[in-house]
């Protein structure tokens, strides 16, 4: 057993109005850049609906994540390693930019500074990429509210799969938010993919990040994510993606999306894994078992056995009792009612949601019968306006029961609490009937409805000391083995493909001599693309200039 810390996200989908004030503070935050115009770290769908990019979930056409090969091992969609590099110059598999949007701005000098006049200027839209005036077609949240239409929900691939009978339903449906970031997979087939070596998974803490200093360009990441959440700037000529706010979850604040969400539907916590076991559990044969596969690999932070692993894995005790602590753990393997979005593409992500209820109790409500009432409840789950299929199809790779037994429980939830807000004695008979006691039913209502800032984000500090020990080590993917699908360590794809990169005495010093160093590294993240960045190169001699 090989214990590893991971950073997860929760997100309680029946709390997202859809106000897209985590997409817009995130926007501010990292991608409010020249050459990142179209890119949205953190995006709102309306489900149904084709996402963003457009149609993204149809791994027949994009080849993102991993699939089971003919001999039974796990295998890129992309191809083998050869097919890799024979179109490593050429890549049409990826989104273009109709399938994101061209970002376009206005001319605002022509409202601004319009003298007086009859009528009302008007400034007509130009393309931040060409400066041309251009008709706007699609944008990051051009389907919003627009859940049930049928111009949009034909393009879905999720409801394509759904039989004609499901589709049926969603004439009347009632649609939901699905607010999505980067997943901070376990096993990333983004940092797989990668030819350079540039997107690594944190040791310490398990995020996914992408190394400025030796991406090249190659956007193989972009096909590789199978949620499409790598992304291509045309100006610096890198690969950018959500971050984790690690600067911020570094020093115990929680990412700028979860501190602005304003239903307080995020979750961030830590959980302890066993990395051993994680080509086990990717490469389990049926799809609709990964889901189990995957909260099997999550360890109980109480054990007295995994406690003394992390610790001889040099995993801080802070950060232990933090991970005992977790809501993350608490909500996916304590009261089993959080998700993971499409588990079948085998990338193990860390992001996952509680399905939602909501619809379910206004419709009993206007037939007159009492929408809370746990048997009304349990006999309407089924009976669903958005199907359970359709959320089966998100979250469990098609396993509708598990949707269903996730609903009834917060179903029973409500009906359980509200007898005990209306000063009635609880019945236990609730509680037993989806497998809990009335205390785990107290505590989930207190962890998804009323829990404080502290409750809701257990982050535990990053420590200064490991530093430099966990700098540009154990990088790549959970399947870096010998002879695996990964690309990390030596090979003919770069510095850092195929096996595992030793630590050489020479890039030690290198290292050491950068850490200390007074001159500012490049930082092409804050280059406009206009002229030369500045420390890109070494200052002429005086006798030149």
């Amino acid at each position: 057993m090989r214990v590893m810390a991971q950073m997860g996200m929760v997100m309680n989908l029946d709390k997202c109005i859809g106000c897209h004030t985590c997409s817009v503070t995130c926007k501010q935050a990292w991608t409010n850049r020249s050459g990142v115009e179209y890119v949205w770290f953190n995006n709102v769908e309306t489900r149904p609906g084709q996402g963003y990019p457009r149609t993204y979930e149809d791994q027949d056409k994009w080849k993102g994540g991993w699939e089971i090969g003919r001999n039974g091992r796990l295998r890129l969609r992309t191809g083998s390693r050869l097919k890799r590099l024979l179109t490593i110059f050429s890549n049409p598999v990826q989104p273009s930019i109709n399938d994101y949007y061209e970002p376009w701005t206005y001319d605002y000098d022509t409202l601004l500074d319009a003298p007086l006049q009859e009528h009302t200027p008007v400034a007509q839209p130009r393309s931040l990429l060409t400066d041309q005036p251009m008709k706007i077609e699609w944008s990051a949240n051009w389907d919003d509210n627009l859940g049930g239409a049928p111009e949009l929900t034909q393009d879905d691939p999720v409801l394509r799969r759904l039989s004609d009978e499901v589709k049926k339903q969603f004439e009347q449906t009632s649609m939901f938010y699905l607010p999505r970031i980067c997943e901070h997979c376990i096993n990333p087939s983004c940092a797989a993919s990668c030819p350079s070596g540039a997107i690594y998974k944190r040791a310490e803490d398990g995020i996914v990040l992408v190394d400025q200093d030796r991406c090249r360009g190659w956007r193989a990441c972009v096909t590789g994510c199978p949620y499409k959440k790598v992304y291509f700037n045309h100006r610096t000529g890198k690969a950018e993606k959500c971050t984790f706010c690690f600067p911020r979850v570094e020093v115990g604040i929680p990412t700028v999306c979860s501190e602005t969400c304003v239903g307080r539907l995020r979750y961030i916590g830590i959980v302890l894994y066993d990395a051993d076991r994680v080509l086990e559990a990717a490469s389990t044969p049926d799809p609709k078992d990964l889901y189990e596969a995957q909260r099997s690999l999550l360890l109980d932070p109480h054990d007295p056995r995994v406690v003394d692993a992390a610790a001889k894995a040099g995993i801080p005790r802070d950060w232990i009792d933090a991970a005992q602590r977790s809501p993350i753990y608490a909500l996916i393997n304590g009261y089993e009612v959080a998700l993971p979005l499409h588990p079948e593409y085998r990338t193990m992500p860390m992001v996952w949601y509680i399905p939602p209820l909501s619809p379910v109790v206004d419709a009993l409500t206007q037939t007159g019968h009492d929408g809370e009432n746990a048997g009304n409840l349990f006999g309407a789950i089924e009976a669903l306006r958005i199907p359970v299929e359709y959320l089966a199809e998100l979250f469990t790779a098609g396993d509708a029961d598990r949707v269903t037994g996730v609903l009834r429980k917060l179903g029973a939830m409500r009906s359980y609490m509200r007898d005990l807000n209306l000063g009635r004695p609880p019945q236990e008979s609730i509680a037993a009937a989806v497998g809990m006691t009335g205390d785990q039913v107290r505590d989930m209502h207190r962890l998804l409805a009323v829990a404080k800032y502290d409750e809701r984000y257990v982050i535990p500090t990053a420590h200064a000391e490991q530093g430099p020990s966990q700098e540009e080590l154990d990088t790549g993917c959970s399947l870096d083995y010998d002879g695996g699908p990964g690309m990390g360590g030596w090979g003919p794809f770069g510095e850092t493909s195929g096996g595992v990169t030793p630590i050489a005495v020479e890039n030690f010093h290198m290292l050491a001599r950068r850490q200390g160093s007074d001159t500012a590294r490049v930082n092409l993240l804050n280059w406009d693309g206009k002229g030369q960045p500045e420390g890109l190169f070494p200052p002429k001699p005086e006798s030149e200039s």
